[in-house]
C-alpha cells in the first residue's frame, strides 16, 4: 500500500536528500485511465472512487452501498479519494456522512493523513474545512504536519500552521517537523518556513538532538546556514552523548560541503569559547572594532594612495607600494571581515571619496574658485545628501506583515487551490501575499514592491518608495563629481607650477600630476565615478521613460507571464512622457493630474491576464 511503503521510507535513516524520490515515485502513482474512455460501468466503488468516475460512484451509493464501508484492508472509500484528489467525490462522501477522521490501512492513518503524505493541498483543505483532525497519530506516531515536513510539501506546513498546529509539536521519537525537515529535505523551504511560522530550533527529541544535529548528520548545508544565521540556533547545545553541533561541525571543517559563512561563523564560535585569548586576539574578534574598521578601511587606503602618489619616487617605486598596499588591505580584510562586512564595502567606497572630495575643495579648491561656486558646491552637496540618506535609510516599499495577516494569507491562498502559492503570488520566505511586480531580495530578505534592485552602493534594496530619491542621488553626484573636475581645472590655471611650456597631452598630464598629485588623484576618481554613474543614471532613465521596466523586469522579462503575453513589451507603459511624470509625480504646473500607483496593494494587472502565473519559473523568487 502506498502509506505503508512511504511510511518505512521515512522513518529509515536515509539522510537529506533533495526530494524523496523513493517515497513519492510510490505515492504519486494513480490507477491508469481505462482503455475505453468512459466506460466505468464494471467498476467497483473503490476502484471507481481511485479513478474519479463520479457518477459511477453517485450510482452505487445511491444504490444502497455503505459510504463508510472499509476494503479488506480496512481502508475507507474517503481514504481512496483522498489520496487520489477526487475533490468532488470526497465532497460527496462527506455530505453523504462519511466518517472524516476514520482510521484505516496498516499505520491507523486518517484521510487527511494520506492526503497528505500525496501533498495534495485541495484534498487537505476539504477535509480540514469537515471538521478533520491534524493532531491525530499514525502508528509510527507522526501527525499531518510532521508527514508534510518530512516529503518538503511546504505549502501544507504553511496551512497547518495558520490553521493552528503547533510547530514545535513532537512525534513519538519527540523529533518536531522542523527535525524531519532539515533530516529529509535539502531544499530551503520549508526550513526557512517553520523558522518564519515560529519554531524553535532549539528543541530537543528523546536523544537530546536539535534540529541543528539533524542537519549535521544529513550534511544539509543549506539547513545548516538557515538555522545558524535565520534561525540563529544554538551551537553549544550537547545531547545524550555530549556532542554539542560546534564540536560537530569542528570536525567537519575541511569537508567540501560546508558553506563559507558556516565555517566562519564556527570559527568565530571556536575563538570565543577558548580560554587561550590575548589582547590582541580580542580586539581582532571585536565586532563594534571590525565594523569602525570596515567603514574606516576605504578612508585611510584612499588617502595612502594618494601619499604614495605624492612621493618623489620613480613610477615603478610608486606602483610596487600601490601593489603593497592592495596585498595588505586584501589580507587584513580576509582576517577582519566576514561576508555581512564585505557588504559594507561599497557603501565605505563611497563615503570615503565624497569626504577627500569636501577635503580637497576646501584646502585647494575653495580658495581659487572663490564662495558663490563654494555655495553653489555645497548646495548641490545638501542634495546630495538628502537624497543618498533616503535611498540609503529610507524604505524601499518593504511588504510588511503580522503573523495574523500572514495565517489569513495562507488559508485564503489554501482555499484557492495549488495556484495560490505560486511566487508570483506568495513569498515564502516572507509569507506575504506578493503585490504585482514586487520581488524577495535575498540579501534584505523583505519582499519590496516594484523593485528594481538592490544596490550596494547605498547598502539598500530600490523599489517603489524609494526609486525617485535613487534617481535624485545620481544626478546629484553627478553634478557634485563636475563641479570636482571644474574647480580642479580652475586650480591648475591659476598654479603657476601646474602650467606646461610643452603642448604636448602626456607632457602637461604628467606636469599637473607633479604640481599637485593628490589633486591629481581626487580628480580621477572625480572622474571615473562621473562616466560610471552617468552611464547608470541613463541606463535608469530610459527604462523608466522608454521601457516602462524596472531592472529587475527588464533582466528577467523571460520570466514573467505578462511581459511574454506581450511580445516583450511592459504592460505598464504609457508612453515616455507620461512615465516620467508618474515616475517623478510631477504636476507639470498643474496641467497633469498623474495617476499615482500603490504598488503595495496592487495585486493584479488591469489587461485581464490577472488569472495567468506571472513567473515561468518556481524558483525565481530566491535571487536578486
Amino acid at each position: 500500500m502506498y502509506q505503508n511503503a512511504c511510511g518505512a521510507a521515512a522513518a529509515s535513516a536515509g539522510g537529506c536528500v533533495e526530494t524523496d524520490k523513493e517515497c513519492h515515485g510510490l505515492i504519486s502513482k494513480e490507477p491508469l485511465v481505462p482503455t475505453v474512455e468512459h466506460d466505468y460501468s464494471g467498476f467497483d466503488i473503490v476502484k471507481a472512487t481511485q479513478y474519479g468516475a463520479f457518477s459511477r460512484v453517485k450510482e452505487l451509493i445511491e444504490g444502497g452501498h455503505n459510504v463508510n464501508e472499509r476494503d479488506a484492508e480496512n481502508v475507507t472509500l474517503l481514504h481512496w479519494a483522498a489520496i487520489n484528489n477526487r475533490k468532488e467525490i470526497m465532497l460527496y462522501f462527506i455530505d453523504k456522512g462519511s466518517e472524516v477522521d476514520a482510521i484505516g490501512g496498516e499505520l491507523n492513518a486518517t484521510p487527511l493523513h494520506w492526503a497528505t503524505r500525496q501533498g495534495h493541498l485541495e484534498a487537505a483543505v476539504i477535509l480540514m474545512n469537515s471538521g478533520a483532525d491534524p493532531d491525530l497519530r499514525d502508528a509510527e506516531g507522526c501527525s499531518c504536519i510532521h508527514l508534510a515536513a518530512q516529503f518538503g510539501h511546504t505549502a501544507l506546513v504553511a496551512y497547518f500552521v495558520a490553521r493552528g498546529v503547533n510547530p514545535d509539536c513532537t512525534d513519538r521519537a519527540g523529533m518536531t517537523p522542523l527535525m524531519w525537515a532539515v533530516w529529509k529535505i535539502c531544499s530551503l523551504d520549508p526550513t526557512r518556513l517553520l523558522i518564519t511560522l515560529g519554531a524553535s530550533p532549539n528543541v530537543t527529541d528523546q536523544q537530546g538532538n536539535t534540529a541543528l544535529h539533524w542537519a549535521i548528520l544529513a550534511r544539509n548545508t543549506t539547513a545548516i546556514s538557515t538555522l545558524i544565521l535565520q534561525g540563529r540556533a544554538s551551537l553549544n547545545i550537547p545531547n545524550h552523548r555530549g556532542d554539542t553541533p560546534l564540536t560537530m561541525l569542528q570536525t567537519h571543517l575541511g569537508a567540501m560541503w560546508m558553506s563559507p559563512k558556516v565555517v566562519d561563523m564556527v570559527k568565530e564560535q571556536t575563538f570565543a569559547s577558548s580560554t587561550a585569548r590575548n589582547f590582541l586576539n580580542k580586539l581582532l574578534k571585536d565586532k563594534r572594532l571590525r565594523w569602525w574598521c570596515m567603514v574606516g578601511t576605504p578612508f585611510m587606503a584612499f588617502y595612502a594612495a594618494g601619499g604614495i602618489l605624492a612621493t618623489d619616487q620613480i613610477i615603478l617605486i610608486k606602483i610596487f607600494l600601490l601593489v603593497c598596499l592592495y596585498i595588505i588591505i586584501h589580507y587584513t580584510g580576509q582576517l577582519l571581515f566576514d561576508d555581512r562586512l564585505m557588504g559594507l564595502l561599497p557603501l565605505s567606497i563611497y563615503l570615503s571619496t565624497k569626504m577627500w572630495f569636501y577635503f580637497t575643495w576646501i584646502i585647494y579648491i575653495m580658495p581659487v574658485v572663490g564662495i558663490a561656486l563654494t555655495l553653489f558646491f555645497l548646495i548641490s552637496s545638501t542634495l546630495l545628501w538628502y537624497c543618498f540618506l533616503n535611498s540609503w535609510l529610507g524604505d524601499p516599499g518593504i511588504v510588511t506583515t503580522s503573523q495574523q495577516l500572514q495565517f489569513r494569507t495562507i488559508i485564503e491562498l489554501a482555499e484557492k487551490g495549488p495556484g495560490g502559492f505560486e511566487p508570483s503570488s506568495f513569498c515564502s520566505a516572507c509569507l506575504v501575499r506578493r503585490p504585482i511586480r514586487s520581488k524577495h531580495c535575498a540579501v534584505c530578505n523583505h519582499c519590496v514592491a516594484r523593485f528594481d534592485h538592490h544596490c550596494p552602493w547605498v547598502a539598500n534594496c530600490i523599489g517603489a518608495k524609494n526609486h525617485k530619491h535613487f534617481i535624485g542621488f545620481l544626478a546629484a553626484l553627478i553634478l557634485m563629481c563636475s563641479e570636482m573636475l571644474y574647480g580642479s581645472y580652475k586650480y591648475w590655471q591659476n598654479e603657476p607650477s601646474c602650467n606646461a611650456t610643452s603642448e604636448e597631452i602626456w607632457q602637461k598630464v604628467v606636469t599637473i600630476g607633479r604640481c599637485n598629485t593628490w589633486v591629481a588623484w581626487v580628480s580621477i576618481n572625480a572622474f571615473f565615478h562621473c562616466i560610471w554613474v552617468f552611464m547608470l543614471l541613463v541606463c535608469q532613465l530610459y527604462q523608466i521613460s522608454c521601457l516602462g521596466m524596472t531592472t529587475n523586469e527588464r533582466m528577467n522579462k523571460g520570466r514573467y507571464a505578462h511581459f511574454i503575453m506581450n511580445a516583450g513589451k511592459s504592460p505598464f507603459t504609457k508612453g515616455s512622457f507620461r512615465n516620467l511624470i508618474e515616475f517623478f509625480e510631477c504636476t507639470c504646473c498643474g496641467l497633469h493630474k498623474p495617476e499615482v500607483k500603490d504598488w503595495l496593494t496592487s495585486y493584479d494587472l488591469e489587461r485581464n491576464i490577472e488569472h495567468q502565473p506571472l513567473l515561468r519559473h518556481r524558483d525565481n523568487y530566491q535571487y536578486v
